[in-house]
């Protein structure tokens, strides 16, 4: 017996949903054995970003993106697709399929960089079909939680989470923690230099003030915290305000109010960093990635 037919007999709905949450951050189970699915209904919109793992080979499906088709086709098991729920995402299974989805907020994305002693605006890559053993293996230690919640232990669902914001942060996210500390920043001074570029990621200062603060010449500081963070001040400065732009341009505001905002000179000198950064302009980023209201009708008839 399939697992369609297992379902239909026991009178359970098709495609089964099962969720749980562990604070702030909720994991689905969805699986289905049909070919058959109707489009399903639209994602909710959320100050939160979707990670969707496979559990098992996924051949075909559709993907729309503010009612425009942005995907046909199929993923891998063990595959990985990010998306920034602040779109309308909305999506058609034409295949049996089986995945477990993070929904985690970009406040406890932040919150958990912090925590960390990573003052990083954090931002994760959106990326589709990537293939991802590390959540598929944490994915499927979900599993027994899923399928039975009342037994499910609090504190193993917090630690698995834990695991899955200290993965994606790393690898989609760009935070670095380097495997040997020798030559690095203090955990203080660590937590100074980030506090003190993010508070200044709009006002000029000088990276002598930002060396004695730590208590450090100026040369030993610029190598210490590139060992410790992966890249220069200067270098961390940049990525920080080019994630607080591609913010800004998700919102109504003008291009050249969002350049002064972030710390540019002007609108030019913005769009000269983010285009050598991104390879688009922050105007062509707008229009990508910017929702474009509900998802058209006749997707869901």
């Amino acid at each position: 017996m399939t697992l369609h037919q297992e379902l239909s007999a026991a009178n359970v709905p098709i495609p089964v949903v099962r969720s749980i949450a562990s604070g702030d951050i909720t994991v689905t189970r969805t699986y289905s054995d049909r070919y058959d699915l109707k489009v399903a209904p639209a994602i909710p919109r959320a100050e939160a970003f979707s990670v969707v793992v496979q559990l098992r080979d996924f051949d075909a499906h559709r993907l729309w993106k503010a009612g425009e088709l942005v995907y046909e086709g199929g993923h891998a098991r063990a595959s990985l697709a990010i998306t920034d729920l602040r779109d309308q995402w909305q999506c058609q299974h034409l295949s049996p399929f089986d995945n477990v989805r993070f929904q985690i907020p970009f406040a406890r994305m932040r919150a958990f960089a912090q925590e960390m002693g990573r003052n990083e605006y954090l931002t994760l890559a959106c990326v589709q079909g990537r293939n991802d053993p590390v959540m598929y293996g944490l994915a499927q230690a979900l599993l027994p939680s899923l399928d039975n919640q009342r037994t499910a232990s609090p504190l193993f669902l917090e630690q698995i989470n834990l695991a899955v914001l200290a993965h994606l942060s790393q690898t989609y996210g760009g935070l670095h923690f380097p495997a040997d500390k020798k030559g690095t920043l203090a955990p203080w001074q660590e937590r100074l230099a980030t506090e003190f570029l993010a508070s200044h990621f709009d006002k000029p200062f000088s990276l002598r003030e930002l060396a004695s603060l730590c208590e450090l010449s100026r040369s030993y500081f610029n190598k210490a915290f590139k060992e410790s963070f992966g890249r220069t001040p200067s270098r961390w400065l940049t990525d920080y305000r080019i994630a607080r732009v591609k913010e800004l341009l998700l919102q109504d505001l003008p291009i050249v109010e969002v350049a002064v905002s972030c710390g540019f000179a002007d609108q030019s000198h913005m769009t000269r960093v983010f285009t050598s950064l991104t390879g688009e302009t922050p105007a062509r980023f707008r229009r990508k990635n910017r929702a474009a209201g509900p998802v058209m009708d006749q997707l869901s008839s």
